[in-house]
């Protein structure tokens, strides 16, 4: 009886030890699912987790969207301020509505070279405009005899019909000496090539070379390239050489006279306005005055009076910092540019006042349009040896002043000759002047060269023609004198301001405590 009595009471001591291990096996369990629990409850754990499920998430949507985006072609949207790997508004219009068949053939070319992938934009432009890529000249003997080509030799061949212009790697950079910057025109390039074997009739434009204040083919250089890379032809003229005005000539190219033309250059002259000629003139001011009778005679016929004297600018929002006498205004739209409602701005250095005779328009059948006029804070100087650069008493009145203007002469029923006028030179010129340490060329300021581009589209009835050109910008900087001042406040008061706006805020805080 003992022995099952110590049996059992031995069976129940194991079952009760067998419990207590379940019970603490289970206590463990439940203290480490608390322990579990109160970790996940710590808000810097959670935070840890949150941010590793948040980078998970992130990746995830990097990789779908990156997955995506290989599936498709996009186009390619161009964020940069000038636009420079687009094409710009001037070569859409340009060649938007080109009729011709164009061929761009890239010889020696990488398919993902930057030029291939630029002239691949002028397809989607116009499909009139198609692309050839020859890898190897090996089987193009033809091209290699036709242009004196080798085997590794790199150009790129634009054609139109029997017409066909050729662009090495020169061709598309250019080198400015004043920043030692190279600087790309691979698109302007290639645009001007396409207009070049497309133009069937390029108009005629002469400049007159005698008796020129300044040296035409020197100091008008760039003008003149930029006219020719317009589709048009130009010359100088020497009309006392010629015996008249060229039966050719589309437009007729007057600058600032050192003299006066000869009678028969006047009377050839009148011919050409008389046959319904159409006339640039680009007259500046002349610090000294000149006895200049046969050329008035000229502008005569139009009812244009240049007043004597220099025009200055006494509004800083109007010039140059510091160069009253740089004036700087914008030209409203007009007759030239409505239809594409553009608004211009143009930097004339020593502008000329110009006037109409009202009193004769009627009788001359003329019309006219000012393009372009001071504020009304500008006045005319003449006298040349005063240092000021505010208004003086031997200064005239402040006014508003026109510096650039259309005439339009109707000659007969049929005939009418246009002349755009511009009462100044020099902001079309290669003249270089030094601003802030910055050495610049009056016609690269603003939209100068624009205008007069323009000008000579209008008088030649080629609008398809008239844009604003592509900006191939350098670190030049020519700032009004208000734009000035408010950059110099920019750079110096605004931190200042920041700064004291910070020590008033930390004041208050300590304060409020």
């Amino acid at each position: 009886m003992k022995n099952k009595e110590n049996k059992g009471e031995l069976e129940v001591e194991v079952n009760k030890k067998s419990l207590t291990v379940k019970q603490d096996k289970k206590e463990k369990k439940q203290n480490i699912f608390h322990k579990f629990t109160d970790v996940l409850k710590n808000k810097l754990l959670t935070d840890i987790i949150g941010t590793i499920l948040l980078i998970v998430v992130i990746i995830d949507i990097y990789l779908a969207v990156n997955f995506a985006l290989n599936k498709f072609t996009l186009p390619e949207i161009d964020l940069t301020e000038n636009k420079v790997f687009s094409l710009s508004d001037e070569t859409k219009t340009k060649l938007g509505n080109l009729e011709a068949d164009v061929k761009i053939t890239f010889i020696n070319y990488d398919s993902q070279d930057t030029t291939v992938k630029l002239a691949e934009k002028y397809i989607l432009l116009n499909n009139k405009i198609q692309i050839e890529k020859i890898d190897d000249l090996n089987s193009r003997k033809d091209l290699m005899e036709k242009y004196s080509l080798d085997t590794d030799s790199s150009i790129i061949i634009i054609s139109s019909g029997e017409n066909e212009t050729l662009l090495s790697d020169y061709d598309l950079y250019t080198y400015d000496y004043s920043t030692y910057e190279t600087i790309d025109t691979t698109e302007e390039a290639i645009t001007n090539a396409i207009l070049e074997v497309t133009t069937k009739n390029k108009p005629k434009i002469y400049f007159m070379a005698n008796h020129a204040e300044y040296e035409v083919e020197t100091y008008f250089a760039t003008l003149m390239n930029s006219m020719k890379e317009d589709a048009n032809q130009v010359e100088t003229l020497d009309i006392l050489s010629a015996g008249s005005v060229p039966e050719d000539c589309n437009t007729l190219v007057i600058t600032t006279l050192s003299e006066d033309i000869t009678e028969l250059e006047r009377d050839k002259i009148l011919e050409y306005i008389n046959r319904g000629g159409e006339l640039l003139i680009l007259n500046g001011a002349s610090i000294e005055k000149k006895n200049l009778p046969n050329y008035e005679e000229i502008l005569k016929q139009y009812g244009i009076i240049l007043e004597e004297g220099i025009i200055f600018e006494g509004n800083s929002t109007n010039m140059l910092y510091g160069y009253p006498d740089f004036i700087v205004e914008k030209m409203p739209s007009n007759s030239i540019t409505e239809k594409l409602n553009m608004n211009l701005s143009l930097c004339l250095a020593d502008a000329v006042s110009i006037k109409f005779d009202e009193e004769r328009l009627e009788e001359l059948n003329v019309e006219h349009e000012e393009l372009l006029y001071t504020s009304d804070k500008a006045f005319r100087r003449t006298n040349a040896n005063l240092g000021s650069a505010s208004r003086t008493e031997s200064d005239s009145e402040e006014a508003e002043f026109t510096v650039a203007a259309i005439a339009n002469k109707k000659i007969d029923e049929s005939k009418t000759s246009k002349l755009v006028i511009f009462g100044n030179e020099l902001f079309v010129s290669d003249m270089p002047f030094t601003i802030n340490g910055y050495k610049n060329y009056i016609v690269d300021l603003y939209n100068n060269e624009d205008a007069v581009l323009n000008s000579i589209a209008y008088l030649n009835e080629r609008e398809d023609t008239i844009t604003i050109r592509k900006s191939y910008d350098t670190v030049t900087y020519t700032a009004t004198e208000l734009q000035h001042n408010i950059i110099m406040a920019i750079i110096f008061i605004s931190p200042v301001v920041i700064i004291i706006i910070g020590i008033l805020v930390w004041q208050y805080r300590r304060r409020k405590r």
